[in-house]
């Protein structure tokens, strides 16, 4: 069997470069690790990781934990993180939570059991018990992070854009289009991001003069089912919105096909915009006017953040907020003078 002496010896180098070179290679300088790695190339090393991270106390394994595996948005954001992860020796463990709580403290369990050594949710709930208002991170957690969503009970390191201006600024657009009685199709009451993006829709439509909002919003859960389910209600009122923004993509295609089902053109009788700028957005009839979140670069901010956090360099938890675009296609457009 292959020892890490074996390959020290190949390489012309001592074994704890070799080590240092295979754990922390952003610390041997770049000749030194290509003639480490040719060596466990062409001795056919395999590190006994076990043994090494019960010396370190170390995995290399970061947990990142998804609300809704199935949710295409959330794989660019894992992709950034895997970019950043991979280039500083680190793997990602993934969690598929359904957005449910004790799943997420099940999957934290794995910390404590050494199988990873930090956390980064891309849902709003904190998996550690935790006392609201704190002021600091509490001590007897692991390394924490949040990306996408966000938690205000507690200063944690969060990357995310901010949402209640991205639904400000839709609002205003399909203001300047002439619409005046804009419905949306919100996600779950329970995360921070809907209640942003309720509260920038809300605030848009008042200050272009529409109070009573009540019939306008309806809750989906971010689903293409929802927003199909959401457009009928929607489609069920006496006077039925001239435009619809929802609080995602996924939402908003729902919302499409049920607009369709019912006989009516897009954007013709009733333009809509979502939310994210998934990869399917362009593809959709018509393209679908969205929200662009930098998901990749999410991902690579929170793990870079992280990073941070393990190494002992980041004193304080940041909030960081990275801009949206707002990108125009086809499915939104002037009003006219017979529509809705």
């Amino acid at each position: 069997m292959v020892s890490i002496k074996d390959v020290a010896k190949l390489a012309g180098v001592s074994t704890a470069t070799v080590s240092r070179a295979l754990t922390e290679p952003d610390k041997v300088v770049a000749k030194t690790r290509e003639k480490v790695l040719r060596a466990v190339e062409q001795s056919g090393y395999v590190a006994n990781t076990l043994a090494r991270n019960f010396r370190t106390r170390k995995t290399n394994m970061v947990l990142v934990l998804v609300p809704d595996i199935t949710n295409v948005f959330f794989a660019s954001v894992i992709q950034g993180i895997e970019w950043v992860a991979h280039r500083n020796n680190y793997r990602v463990l993934l969690g598929d939570t359904q957005y449910n709580p004790e799943g997420e403290r099940a999957y934290a369990e794995l910390v404590a059991q050494k199988q990873a050594d930090a956390v980064i949710t891309l849902g709003c709930n904190i998996p550690f018990p935790y006392r609201a208002g704190r002021k600091t991170m509490d001590p007897n957690w692991p390394p924490f992070s949040m990306a996408c969503e966000y938690n205000s009970d507690i200063p944690v390191p969060t990357v995310c854009i901010d949402n209640e201006q991205a639904a400000s600024e839709v609002i205003e657009y399909l203001s300047s289009l002439g619409h005046e009685r804009i419905a949306f199709i919100n996600g779950p009451a329970g995360s921070p991001i809907c209640r942003d993006r309720l509260r920038g829709y809300k605030k848009s439509m008042r200050s272009n003069g529409v109070t009573d909002t009540r019939q306008l919003v309806i809750a989906g859960d971010f689903s293409i089912a929802s927003g199909r389910m959401s457009m009928k209600k929607l489609l069920s009122l006496d006077a039925i919105p001239s435009a619809v923004f929802a609080a995602n993509d996924e939402m908003a295609m729902g919302a499409m096909t049920e607009i369709k089902a019912h006989g009516l053109r897009i954007p013709e009788d009733i333009s809509i915009v979502g939310f994210d700028d998934i990869r399917f957005a362009e593809v959709t009839d018509p393209p679908l006017t969205t929200v662009r979140q930098p998901r990749h670069d999410m991902g690579k901010r929170v793990m870079t953040m992280m990073l941070g956090l393990l190494r002992g360099e980041l004193a304080r938890p940041q909030h960081v907020i990275l801009p949206h675009e707002l990108i125009v296609r086809g499915s939104a457009c002037m009003r006219s003078n017979n529509g809705q």
